[in-house]
This record gives C-alpha cells, sequence and structure tokens, in this order.
C-alpha cells in the first residue's frame, strides 16, 4: 500500500502515469531506485500501480486511513488495536517470504540471506516502505543478544494522520514488524509501541523481542512507564518473574 497525503485523483494518478520505470528498462538490475517516478509505474490499460518488485500497490489518503481506525473501533471497541496488529503480523508473516523472493531476485547473492550483514539486510528490506509513505527508520541490534531491540519509526502514516491523540496508534507496524522478524529468524516474536508522535513525541519507538521482554514492557507502560523508563529496565536486565 502506498501512502499519500490527500491529492486529488487526476494528481495521483499523473505522478504514475507511465507503463514502464524507465530505469529499469535500461538498467533492470539498478539498486537506487526508490524515487517515486523510478520505483512505481502505472498501467492505465489495467488501472493498476506496480512497483519495481512486480508488487501491486493501491493509494491511499489519510482520510483513508480515518476511516478505517474509526470503522474497527465502532465495530470491535477497544480490541481494534489487537486486530490492526494481527493484521499487520499476517502481513508481516507474507512479507518476509516477498522479500526473500525479490532480495535473491535482485542481488544474486550466492550467501543465503540468513547468513548475510543482518542491518544491511534489513534496510534493504524498509527502503521500499519508505518510498510507498511508511516512514523513514532506524534500528538498534546492540541488544539483539538479550532478547530484544528497539526499532524508530520517523514520520508514521498512522500517527501523522491521527495527530496527537494521547496514545500508541501504531498497531500496523508493531505487527508488521512482528511477524517479518519472527518469519525472519524462525523464532517467535512480539512487538509493542511504547512511544508514539501521537502521544505529543516526535517519533514513534518500538519494543521487539522475546515474549517476557514485551510482557514486562506491556506492564511498566501501563503503570506509567516512559519510553525512557522500559528502556533502562531492560538493559539494566530487570524482567517480570
Amino acid at each position: 500500500m502506498v501512502f499519500v497525503p490527500n491529492k486529488s485523483a487526476d494528481q495521483q494518478i499523473k505522478m504514475f502515469n507511465r507503463t514502464e520505470p524507465p530505469l529499469k528498462l535500461k538498467y533492470p538490475k539498478k539498486h537506487d531506485h526508490f524515487a517515486l517516478n523510478e520505483f512505481f509505474y502505472f498501467d492505465p490499460k489495467s488501472g493498476s500501480i506496480t512497483d519495481w518488485n512486480k508488487s501491486r500497490n493501491i493509494l491511499t489518503s489519510e482520510d483513508f486511513i480515518i476511516g478505517l481506525i474509526e470503522g474497527l473501533e465502532e465495530e470491535v471497541g477497544s480490541a481494534s488495536g489487537v486486530v490492526m496488529y494481527q493484521i499487520g503480523k499476517q502481513w508481516g508473516f507474507k512479507d518476509a517470504d516477498f522479500f526473500q523472493t525479490w532480495f535473491d531476485d535482485e542481488y544474486q547473492y550466492k550467501t543465503p540471506l540468513t547468513e548475510m550483514n543482518i542491518a544491511y539486510v534489513l534496510e534493504a528490506w524498509w527502503w521500499p516502505f519508505t518510498t510507498q509513505g511508511w516512514g523513514n527508520w532506524d534500528i538498534d541490534l546492540s541488544e539483539q543478544k538479550n532478547g530484544f531491540m528497539f526499532v524508530n519509526i520517523y514520520d508514521s502514516a498512522v500517527a501523522r494522520t491521527l495527530g496527537d491523540v494521547g496514545k500508541p496508534v501504531c498497531h500496523i507496524y508493531a505487527g508488521l514488524m512482528a511477524g517479518f522478524f519472527s518469519r525472519l529468524i524462525k523464532k517467535d516474536l512480539s512487538c509493542i509501541e511504547i512511544q508514539c508522535y501521537s502521544m505529543g513525541e516526535t517519533f514513534c519507538k518500538f519494543l521487539l523481542g522475546k515474549q517476557d521482554r514485551i510482557d514486562a514492557a506491556t506492564f511498566w507502560q501501563n503503570e506509567g512507564a516512559t519510553a525512557k523508563d522500559i528502556e533502562k529496565r531492560l538493559l539494566d536486565g530487570e524482567y517480570l518473574t
């Protein structure tokens, strides 16, 4: 899905009015292809938008995101966050498989993806999301050996749309990361947002890790702990018993 701030239909179609990315025709193995006019092409005959990796895309607006979340809240109430998380997690499972397919096809490394530098692999995974409007990111892998890691999302499509509502709202991001990393490393991981732009912060912060770490963070967060408090407790080795 491509997130585009509110634009008219004519503006959106004009942005993607192409049958094939010109650079892909000329340089099919070009890797720095993440500008909007390089990564996407619009097929006017089928009305479809396909990206460099042969994935179908749709254009969505802020109104779509608001309508989706408000609709879920009307149907399931406070469980809407859980529903969005599970949607994201299933998306993450499928995207992990899709990512490995296009990564192997584009780069054709002889070394298996799981044996490559993890930071390099993850940057390759997230760049298309940035191009599609999901925001920039950075990831702290320094505590991976201790069963958790932190991910920062800048300019979250969900949080910037909803604005300051005083609570975490990026459940679909948390689910996406839980699903993707679980499939990537073949271990069951969970994720929680511990800081959100919609809480008045400047960016969103997620804790990804083993269930006991996530359970501890959830408990502390419910008790009023800030993201810095949670991070310090985890770094100090404090978990629930």
